[in-house]
């Protein structure tokens, strides 16, 4: 019987770099989606953020840190954007910020996970994310960059977060799972 089966896997990724990396927010974007009154989905996206990704000589064990500006949401109407900032949603005068922190890396069939905890209006559940790693290379200015997307999908019952209002005749007016999309471009700081 051969003894491979017990022997250290070894992770590789083309062009990987290690360091300490910053989202450039101009080619990122944490983007959201909900459906609502069971008939079409209402997009978003916060434009204020502050991610951190630090990748480490062994993938596995990189970090990820995100703080979210709730009240630079924008899902194209200003209205909508400021009762999203209300008390019926996110109370961004008490609850400011949603942030994110990696617990651990690991590879699957289908790709890499971030398990991580999600904090939000006051509670922490745990969310991971789906990750594709896009690429490492050089910019224009010298410099390193790494790509990353990915996805994930939370419960707004979870978090507290709105009401579930029942619609006439079934469904609901906003719909409880929302589903988050992240494209980072990342810039290796020095």
């Amino acid at each position: 019987m051969s003894d491979n089966l017990s022997a250290p896997t070894t992770v590789t990724i083309p062009g990987y770099l290690t360091g300490t990396w910053k989202a450039d927010p101009v080619h990122s974007e944490i983007a959201f989606s909900v459906r609502q009154i069971m008939i079409s989905k209402v997009r978003g996206r916060f434009t204020g953020y502050d991610v951190t990704i630090v990748t480490s000589e062994n993938p596995l064990a990189s970090t990820v840190t995100a703080t979210i500006d709730l009240a630079s949401i924008d899902t194209g109407n200003e209205s909508r954007d400021n009762h999203l900032s209300s008390a019926d949603y996110f109370e961004v005068e008490t609850y400011p910020t949603m942030t994110y922190r990696s617990t651990a890396v690991r590879q699957t069939d289908d790709g890499w996970v971030i398990d991580g905890d999600l904090t939000l209006h006051g509670v922490t559940r745990h969310v991971p994310l789906a990750v594709e790693v896009n690429g490492f290379g050089p910019d224009t200015f010298g410099g390193q960059r790494a790509g990353f997307s990915a996805t994930a999908s939370v419960s707004r019952r979870d978090f507290g977060i709105g009401k579930i209002v029942p619609m006439d005749g079934g469904g609901v007016v906003i719909g409880d799972k929302v589903s988050i999309s992240l494209e980072i471009q990342a810039v290796r700081q020095n």
